[in-house]
């Protein structure tokens, strides 16, 4: 029987930090995350299957490139363009220039577990 929770693709965190924001999704949400480390990788994905949402790291974890990378090409793609994407970065000025290049407004791994975090991901993902 297929699954009935919403997908979610976590893109460039290291393991810790991924393991931390698994642990935020699944315990407020009900959800399946998956975990990509690179761009490419996180768009090959993304065009598998439908995510109600893309999270990205500012830096990807493996080689220092910027994430918002990813959104640059998934904005550009009409198959993916839809898809609600968002960064984790402490930085507001990050912040800043992913909505303009078209993000969601995203939240910091300092405010992981904050409310206002999970009021922000309750707007895309459906509560457990």
């Amino acid at each position: 029987m297929p699954s009935s929770k919403a997908s979610v693709l976590d893109v460039g965190n290291c393991n810790p930090d991924h393991h931390m924001i698994l642990q935020l999704l699944t315990e407020h949400f009900d959800v399946r995350v998956d975990q990509a480390m690179f761009v490419d990788e996180a768009l090959a994905r993304m065009r598998e299957q439908p995510y109600a949402l893309v999270l990205f790291n500012r830096l990807i974890f493996d080689n220092g490139n910027e994430g918002i990378e990813l959104l640059h090409q998934a904005k550009a793609d009409t198959s993916l363009a839809k898809t609600p994407i968002m960064m984790i970065s402490n930085f507001a000025k990050a912040q800043d220039r992913a909505v303009a290049a078209g993000a969601e407004r995203g939240f910091g791994k300092s405010t992981l577990f904050d409310p206002q975090t999970i009021e922000l991901l309750a707007r895309y993902l459906p509560r457990k």
